[in-house]
């Protein structure tokens, strides 16, 4: 097991009838602006108690955070904030939204340049205004760590960020105000929490065997309630387990002290960035490829994935290995989710040349739990996704 640090801040507030208690998370006299995205909280009643929850601090609202949040929307929130000197956020939606507020928080008190170097140059985040979060839908564990992914549609270029100061400060996870989702929407949250868990546990051993069974438990837990709450969004008890495995999935948990891949990630954010493919079905496209190319890499954590996640206790260490990607490409699939680029855009031939020469072109040499992938295999993996 590897060195490591964890420090997770977030208090989290889960359940049932828990907005009345969102008042007493925010210190008095702040005024706020709530941050949502294309007006789902409107439908299933989320604003309303957000607005009577707060009906003693002045609020503002800022909508229209998309799917894959926009660099260009996040900088018109960033305007708001400095024309009505805003002094707290609250994201209320799902991931993407929570994404964007750590994004705009960052931003709004950046003073080293244009906020795009903090994703394209890495430079560190050094004051960020306090926020916290109402999850609406179950998917990005964005809630409960610190991170968050920002598109810019003029250059269809998506990047990744993270500092100690854009963690929320509180979330609110509202698993019923999921029970309106469209089931394609479901099925997006249980794959991405599922490829969560795996870009931390399918790497190879490292004498982590709680941290393995951490990871395990979550993909197990999806694999039994992700079904079940894709079939019927309303049912209360699923949709509870696969929120908070999603939660679980990416709070930095299951991550300590173990290698971890992330190539999937990068790779499926191009996906998103050219094509405006849902994130999680980019990684359905992508992690079944990346496995089978990198299956000496990573054949004994796919046997043991095999065994403890699928039952698979039959055959050689490499026939149980193909067997658990296989079982698990099948269950994308259980959920609606193709996992070939070809089934989502007809325009796919370049795609993968066009993306390994982005990876040279930022510099990215080196690339998953070894750092043994270079562009031209990047190239190889997504042509056999294709």
């Amino acid at each position: 097991m590897n060195n490591f640090e964890f420090f997770n801040p977030v208090k989290i507030i889960f359940g049932k009838d828990q907005l009345a208690k969102l008042a007493d998370q925010i210190p008095a006299n702040k005024k706020v602006l709530m941050i949502y995205g294309g007006g789902s909280i409107f439908k299933n009643g989320v604003h309303a108690l957000t607005k009577e929850a707060l009906k003693n601090f002045e609020v503002l609202e800022f909508g229209g955070i998309e799917p894959n949040p926009r660099y260009e929307t996040a900088m018109k929130a960033v305007e708001l904030i400095k024309a009505e000197k805003i002094d707290f956020l609250l994201a209320v939606g799902g991931g993407s939204v929570i994404d964007a507020t750590k994004f705009i928080a960052a931003a709004a008190l950046f003073d080293a340049g244009d906020p795009w170097d903090i994703l394209t140059k890495r430079k560190p985040v050094k004051a960020a205004l306090p926020f916290g979060s109402v999850l609406t839908l179950p998917a990005t564990g964005s809630e409960m760590n610190s991170g968050g992914v920002i598109t810019r549609e003029a250059t269809h270029e998506k990047f990744a960020f993270s500092s100690p100061l854009t963690f929320p400060v509180f979330s609110f996870l509202l698993p019923d105000a999921a029970s309106s989702l469209p089931k394609r929407q479901v099925a997006n949250g249980v794959v991405d929490a599922f490829m969560h868990t795996m870009e931390q546990y399918m790497t190879y051993p490292a004498n982590a065997p709680l941290q393995d069974r951490f990871a395990e438990s979550i993909l197990q837990t999806l694999v039994e309630e992700g079904p079940k709450a894709y079939a019927n969004p309303a049912d209360y008890e699923p949709m509870s387990n696969l929120m908070w495995s999603a939660t679980m999935a990416l709070n930095g948990l299951i991550g300590c002290g173990v290698p971890q891949d992330w190539a999937v990630h990068m790779m499926g954010h191009e996906l998103t960035a050219k094509f405006g493919i849902d994130h999680a079905r980019t990684l359905a496209i992508i992690a079944p490829s990346h496995y089978k190319y990198s299956f000496e890499n990573k054949k004994e954590k796919l046997a043991q994935f095999g065994e403890r996640v699928w039952g698979i206790n039959v055959g050689t260490l490499d026939e149980k290995a193909h067997a658990a990607i296989d079982k698990m490409e099948a269950f994308f699939q259980s959920l609606g989710i193709d996992t070939k680029l070809s089934k989502y855009t007809e325009d796919y031939k370049g795609t993968a040349q066009n993306i390994s020469k982005r990876f040279t072109d930022r510099g990215w040499a080196k690339l998953g739990e070894r750092q043994s992938l270079k562009p031209s295999d990047v190239e190889k993996i997504v042509e056999m996704s294709y």
